[in-house]
This record gives structure tokens, sequence and C-alpha cells, in this order.
């Protein structure tokens, strides 16, 4: 399986390059038109050059890339509309500077209503591979299987791949677990590892996955989000916004 069609929003904040570098790579691992989509907030003054400062970077960082595509800012219909058609989207976090110069609610949109998966880059990732290392926070929920399918073009790839369950009893979920394990093998994915963690109440979910010694060398994790409220806003609560707001880590979430 590959990603053929993937998208990635720009902005005018200097993450925006890291986030088309990553797309070029993958891109190029997997031979997929790249969409560049300017979601940058209207500026008095400013639009005109903003908008060319983002498409230049664009150009100049896709130079690389099999083919390339900039949807400027002007146009968000034509951005809109590409959400709904691609394999996989790339976006900043909740907690990044993009958060204050990108158009309201545009990035919530595009996670729970395009039906494409999102990779969310944390302020304080380091650039480097991504999906070599996957950690799978799994739940057994619709969501999270639904993260699973949408990220098997990684998890073909992957290196290592980590199932995480936190419940609230000793290994309720080391059965479902073992068999998504069972599921992955049939795709052609060895996941080897289970971390299974009981939720005691001294951890939460977030700090139960970080503190797993299973999960210390990952470099993206794979999870189902729930709910239908903004995500971007702050307006929704639990593990999904904790996971999009933790600073160092990739996640992939399908809803």
């Amino acid at each position: 399986m590959a990603y053929k069609d993937i998208l990635v929003y720009l902005d005018a904040t200097a993450e925006a390059a890291e986030r088309v570098r990553l797309a070029v790579s993958l891109a190029k691992t997997h031979g997929a038109r790249l969409i560049g989509v300017d979601v940058s907030a209207a500026r008095a003054g400013a639009e005109a050059e903003s908008e060319a400062a983002v498409g230049r970077m664009f150009n100049e960082e896709t130079q690389a890339a099999p083919t390339a595509i900039f949807v400027p800012a002007e146009k968000p219909s034509e951005g809109e509309a590409f959400a709904h058609c691609v394999d996989l989207m790339i976006a900043p976090g909740p907690e990044s500077l993009a958060h204050d110069v990108i158009r309201r609610g545009v990035l919530d949109r595009a996670l729970l209503e395009s039906g494409a998966p999102m990779l969310i880059l944390p302020p304080d990732w380091t650039p480097g591979p991504v999906g070599d290392n996957i950690v799978i926070a799994w739940n057994a929920g619709r969501e999270a299987l639904r993260a699973v399918h949408d990220a098997m073009p990684l998890l073909e790839r992957a290196k290592k791949v980590t199932l995480f369950a936190f419940s609230s009893r000793p290994s309720a979920l080391r059965a479902s677990a073992q068999k998504l394990v069972d599921h992955l093998g049939a795709h052609g994915v060895k996941a080897e590892h289970i971390s299974d963690w009981t939720n005691t109440g001294d951890l939460t979910a977030i700090e139960a996955l970080f503190a797993s010694l299973d999960t210390q060398d990952a470099d993206l994790i794979v999870a189902g989000a729930f709910g239908h409220s903004r995500l971007y806003e702050g307006l929704f609560g639990g593990v999904s916004i904790d996971l999009m707001r933790q600073q160092s880590l990739p996640v992939l979430m399908s809803h």
C-alpha cells in the first residue's frame, strides 16, 4: 500500500518548512503527488507579501517531489475540496506557532469531516524519520482500528511496531491487542511488542505511554480521534487532545 496524494497545510511560520520537508520525503517514498494548501488567516496590509513568501517556500522545498501543487490562501474552497480527495494530510499541532496565524476552524473541519487521516507535528519535534518505530494507541474502538488501517502504508515499512493498551483492569485489552497483532501480520506487518498498562490512577494514559520502555524510541503514534468537537480550539477533552498537545512526537489520527 502507498499514499498517492499527500496534502500539507502551510502558513507563514518557520515550522511550515519542516512540515513540507517531511511531506516531500513521504511523497518520494510513496511516489505521491504533493498538494500544499496555504491556510494563513488574512492580515491587513500583509496578505500579498505573506502569501507570496509561503508560495516561494513551498516551491523551493518541493523541487525534489514527484509532483507538487500549491493552493494559495485566497482560494480556501479549493483547499477544502482537496482535503476530501487525498490519502494523508500533514498539519501543525494545536500548540504550534501556526495556531495563531491560520484560519480558525480549518484544521478541525479537515480532521473531523474529510475522512482522511491527519499526521500532526508537535512544536518541539526534532526533524527526522517518521514511521521507523511506530506505537499504536489501542483501545479496541472503531476510531483506533480506522487509524491503524489509515496508517498501513507506514506500518508496512516500519522497523518496529508496538501496541500500547491502557485499561482499568489488568490485561483487559490483551486479547484484543493480540488479535490486532494477528491482523497486522496478515498485512505483512510484524508487531512484536504489546505494552499492556493497568490504570491505577497514578498516571494518565499519555503519561503511561511515554513512561513505557517499549515506546521510548518511538517516532510516531497512531491513534483514533474521538468525538465531534473542535480539537484545535481546545473544546475537546480526553486522550485525543492530550496526544495532540504533547510536545515531542508526531501523531497520526483518524476520525
